[in-house]
């Protein structure tokens, strides 16, 4: 019961359907509420009144006064789920030609994600000032739609076993397996398996290759958000000039911000099983689990391949760091058991040579002595000694080192995560969204 709020307002009104993205913009503006005036905009032609709130199957065509919802306040058609309001409540903005242009933009633009086939929900009551949510629901036709154009790899009902390593080399791999087991995160979807899931780019066409049990959960949240940001990155405005897309948009101060919604709280409730964010928060998002490695899968599976692919790159990076940091360490104590032995700092430092140095600059500048650079000096050899000339060469070789195991670690996840051949596909997926003159 704790979680009964969370997990209503992750989707919409009618309690089926997934807020998959929200857009969220601030009325910065007083408005009004009338019955029956029409609704005046500065500088505007006559417009339908603004619709308050309204939930769009996406496949009904807008027509009517405000997108043929002819129902009164509050009813639900039975139909298609949609939540009505009545008609004769109309807002009216104050008069600032910015703000009215904006309302006009972000009318159009989300007539253009319902042409698209985005379900939409508003907010159901008037805000005076403050944010304002439109949340955003993509249905199964416009998942498959859109899968199948991006060319997303999804797992087949094919599978097969992966060779089992035998001999000296199984018996290495398990002792550096127990080595490892205090380091390793605490993830129970992370144990090893010994079959891998043929994985096809998704076709419309061959859904019998798909073990699809609910189309509901056939994507996961991290390909539904990336569907849904394809579609607002490439959905334009003829308002907004040779511009489009929802980064423009915030950009221009349209929207605030928009964003999909985490699956759930963080935090643990009572003894329920952990769901993928509270695992990522306990293992991996905070201080305590500093010495653990990354669940580079899990973070795939719940951001995506890019950002886990980035994240995997960090910890290569920083795992890396560890020798050259320790290398340095050891460089610098060298430098500091060895500053009373340098001839050249010790010199610097004799007051009873007393060397008298020219001005520094011509005029103002009086003569110095050597030795009130002698803090300078003894520092400089802390950082400059001759251990530095090995320190440069180890970090030559741990540079090539460090790119080719890389190489090797990167490969290893394309494998797994089916991104063979992802950059091409990215090319191609942008070439074609590239309007031509």
């Amino acid at each position: 019961t704790d979680q009964s709020p969370l997990l209503s307002s992750r989707f919409f009104s009618d309690g089926r359907r997934k807020v998959d993205y929200v857009l969220v913009f601030y009325q910065r503006k007083q408005i009004s509420v009338r019955g029956s005036d029409r609704l005046h905009r500065l500088s505007a032609p006559p417009h339908p009144p603004h619709r308050l709130s309204v939930i769009s199957n996406g496949s009904s065509t807008l027509s009517g006064p405000v997108g043929g919802l002819g129902c009164a306040a509050g009813q639900r058609s039975a139909g298609d789920g949609e939540v009505c309001v009545d008609l004769a409540v109309e807002v009216e903005l104050e008069a600032d030609p910015a703000e009215g242009e904006m309302v006009l933009i972000r009318e159009e633009f989300e007539a253009r994600l319902l042409e698209a086939g985005l379900e939409m929900e508003r907010d159901t009551e008037v805000r005076v000032y403050g944010p304002s949510f439109t949340r955003l629901h993509v249905p199964w036709q416009v998942l498959s739609r859109e899968a199948e154009f991006l060319k997303i790899k999804i797992p087949t009902k094919k599978s097969y076993d992966l060779k089992q390593e035998n001999g000296f080399s199984a018996s290495l791999s398990e002792f550096w397996r127990k080595v490892n087991q205090p380091f390793q995160p605490n993830i129970p979807q992370l144990g090893h398996s010994t079959t891998k899931q043929l994985s096809h780019c998704f076709s419309r066409d061959k859904l019998h290759l798909f073990n699809i049990t609910s189309k509901d959960t056939f994507f996961d949240n991290a390909t539904r958000s990336r569907i849904v940001y394809e579609i607002l990155r490439r959905t334009a405005c003829t308002r907004t000039s040779q511009s489009m897309g929802i980064t423009t948009l915030i950009a221009k101060g349209v929207y605030d911000s928009a964003f999909p919604l985490h699956d759930g709280d963080y935090k643990v409730v009572g003894h329920s099983e952990r769901n993928d964010r509270q695992l990522l928060h306990d293992e991996w998002a905070r201080y305590g689990a500093f010495y653990k490695y990354q669940p580079v899968d899990l973070i795939r599976k719940y951001f995506g391949e890019k950002i886990g692919l980035y994240f995997a790159w960090l910890g290569v990076y920083t795992q890396l760091l560890i020798p050259a940091s320790m290398v340095g360490i050891i460089v610098f104590c060298y430098g500091c058991y060895t500053v009373d032995m340098d001839v050249p700092s010790l010199e610097m430092c004799d007051k009873q040579q007393n060397f008298t140095m020219c001005p520094l600059c011509d005029g103002v500048c009086d003569y110095w002595h050597l030795s009130t650079a002698c803090g300078t000096a003894r520092a400089s050899h802390l950082f400059d000694n001759p251990a530095t000339v090995f320190f440069a060469i180890f970090m030559s070789l741990w540079v090539a080192t460090f790119l080719e195991h890389w190489k090797r670690r990167q490969i290893s996840l394309n494998h797994s995560w089916d991104l063979t051949g992802l950059e091409e596909e990215e090319v191609n997926t942008i070439t074609y969204h590239t309007p031509q003159d």
